[in-house]
């Protein structure tokens, strides 16, 4: 298992995090999505870890940027 955090920007609320965690858990290998908009992080852990690019462009996706921590 492999862990990546991303500092996110824009989250208000907890849709916030529910609109991230459902774009970046689409993404093929992810096992699970934590994200807080209290904090501003994002960890994406993977079976054997997973593409920056992809959870970047997952968060936009959502509405929000995002950037590796």
């Amino acid at each position: 298992m492999a862990s990546n955090t991303f500092s996110v920007t824009g989250m208000t609320c907890g849709h916030c995090e529910m609109s991230v965690r459902e774009e970046v858990e689409e993404i093929a290998g992810v096992t699970d999505v934590e994200v807080s908009h209290e904090t501003g992080q994002l960890v994406v852990t993977s079976e054997a870890g997973v593409d920056s690019a992809a959870v970047v462009a997952a968060v936009e996706e959502a509405g929000y940027q995002a950037v590796p921590a």
